[in-house]
C-alpha cells in the first residue's frame, strides 16, 4: 500500500483557501440536501405504491446496499482520478438520479434508483470528504465537524422544503426537478473553488484495501458512534412512545432535541477540539452519549428522557467528522481508499444498530436495550483512549 502517490497541485493564487472552503462546503450542503429530499417523500411513495410498513423497510434496504456495494470503489476511483473530478462527476449523478427516481413508474424502478443513489451518495461522501480533509489541512486547525454540520443543516432544509411540497400539492418528480437545478448549479459554481488535486494508483493496487492496525481502531470506533446514531433516529421515537409513554404531539420531541444538538454541536465542535485535541473530544462525546442514554433509560419521563436525548446529540455530533478528518492523515494510503476502508467498518454500525436494538427488545424490553447502546458510547470512550493526541 506504501506505492500509492497522490500529488496535490498547488492552488492557484486567485483561489484563497477561504473559497475552497465555501466550495467544499456548497458541495457537503447539497448532498445533505439531495438526501433529505428523498427522505421527505418516502410517505408518498408509499401512497403511490400502496406499501405496507414491511414493505417500505424492504424497498429502503436498497440505498444502503448501493451504499456498502460502492463504498470500496469510491476510495480507489477517489485516488486513481483525484478527488475534485469524483466529487463533481458524483454530485451530478447524484443529483439526476433524484429526478430518476420522481419518474419511477413501479416499485422495482424505484429500487433500482434507490440502489443508484445509494451508490453515487457514497462516491460523493468519499470524494467531498477527501477535500475536506485537504481544506482542513491549509487552515491547520479542526474545521472537519462545521463540514459536517452544514450536512445536518441541509437535511433540515430539505426535510422543511419536502414539507412545502407536499403541501402545495406537488408530486415528487417536479419536486426533484427543482432540487436538481439547485443542485446542479451549486455543482457548476463550485466547479472552479475545489482542489484540484491528480491522483495516482499502483496498476497492481487491490480496489479492495484492508485498513491498518491504526484505521481498523478509528473504523470501530466509527462502528460505535454509527451504531448510536442509527439507533437513535430508527427508534427514537418508538422509545418515547412506548417507554416514555409521551402524548401523541410529543413522541418527536426527543428525536428533534437529538437532531438540535447533534447539528448544532457540528459547528462548535471544531472550537473544542482545537482547544482539547481529538483524543479528548472522542473521549467525552462517548461519555455524553452513555450519560445521555443512562438518564433516558433510569428516569424514562417526558423531560428527563429530552434532556437525555437532547445530551446524546451532543455526544454523537463531533464522532464521525473527528475519525474522518483523522483517517485522512493516513500514512500508508490515500486519504480516499482510507476514508473507504474506516466507513466500510463504520457503516456496518449504522445498519446492525437498528435490528440489534430490536432483537434486543424482542428479547428484553426497549429500555435494555437502549442500555446497550449507552455501552457502545462508552466503548468509543475506551477506545478512544488509545488513540495518539
Amino acid at each position: 500500500m506504501n506505492d500509492i502517490a497522490i500529488t496535490v497541485n498547488a492552488p492557484v493564487k486567485s483561489v484563497s483557501r477561504l473559497a475552497h472552503r465555501v466550495a467544499v462546503s456548497a458541495l457537503f450542503f447539497t448532498q445533505g440536501l439531495c438526501f433529505a429530499s428523498w427522505a421527505s417523500r418516502i410517505p408518498t411513495f408509499q401512497q403511490k405504491f400502496h406499501l405496507n410498513e414491511a414493505e417500505v423497510g424492504g424497498l429502503l434496504l436498497a440505498l444502503p446496499a448501493g451504499l456498502m456495494v460502492a463504498l470500496p470503489f469510491s476510495g480507489w476511483f477517489t485516488a486513481k482520478f483525484g478527488s475534485r473530478k469524483i466529487v463533481l462527476a458524483a454530485t451530478v449523478v447524484y443529483a439526476l438520479t433524484l429526478v430518476v427516481i420522481g419518474l419511477s413508474p413501479s416499485v422495482y424502478a424505484l429500487l433500482g434508483g434507490l440502489f443508484a443513489f445509494g451508490f453515487s451518495g457514497n462516491m460523493v461522501n468519499i470524494a467531498v470528504n477527501t477535500q475536506a480533509v485537504q481544506v482542513e489541512a491549509m487552515y491547520r486547525k479542526p474545521i472537519m465537524a462545521s463540514f459536517h454540520g452544514l450536512w445536518s443543516l441541509a437535511g433540515f432544509t430539505g426535510a422543511s422544503i419536502g414539507t412545502m411540497m407536499i403541501g402545495f400539492g406537488l408530486i415528487p418528480f417536479w419536486h426533484y426537478v427543482i432540487i436538481t437545478s439547485a443542485a446542479l448549479l451549486i455543482a457548476a459554481i463550485s466547479s472552479g473553488f475545489v482542489i484540484k488535486d491528480e491522483g495516482t494508483v499502483a496498476v497492481d493496487q487491490p480496489v479492495f484495501a484492508k485498513p491498518d492496525k491504526a484505521l481498523m481502531l478509528l473504523g470501530v470506533i466509527a462502528f460505535s458512534g454509527l451504531m448510536c446514531e442509527g439507533a437513535m433516529v430508527d427508534w427514537g421515537g418508538i422509545y418515547f412512545k412506548e417507554i416514555v409513554h409521551a402524548e401523541k404531539a410529543w413522541i418527536g420531541a426527543g428525536y428533534t432535541a437529538y437532531m438540535c444538538t447533534m447539528a448544532g454541536g457540528r459547528f462548535v465542535a471544531d472550537w473544542f477540539t482545537a482547544r482539547f485535541g481529538m483524543k479528548t473530544m472522542l473521549q467525552i462525546s462517548g461519555s455524553l452519549i452513555a450519560a445521555g442514554l443512562l438518564l433516558s433509560v433510569i428516569f424514562p419521563h417526558l423531560y428527563t428522557a429530552i434532556a437525555g436525548f437532547f445530551i446524546v446529540g451532543f455526544g454523537v455530533s463531533s464522532i464521525i467528522p473527528l475519525v474522518y478528518g483523522e483517517a485522512g492523515k493516513s500514512t500508508t494510503m490515500s486519504a480516499g481508499v482510507a476514508l473507504a476502508a474506516v466507513s466500510t467498518v463504520g457503516f456496518l454500525g449504522f445498519l446492525l444498530g437498528p435490528p440489534i436494538i430490536g432483537f434486543a427488545a424482542a428479547a428484553t424490553n426497549l429500555r435494555v436495550s437502549y442500555t446497550i447502546i449507552a455501552v457502545m458510547g462508552l466503548t468509543v470512550t475506551l477506545l478512544s483512549s488509545r488513540l495518539k493526541q
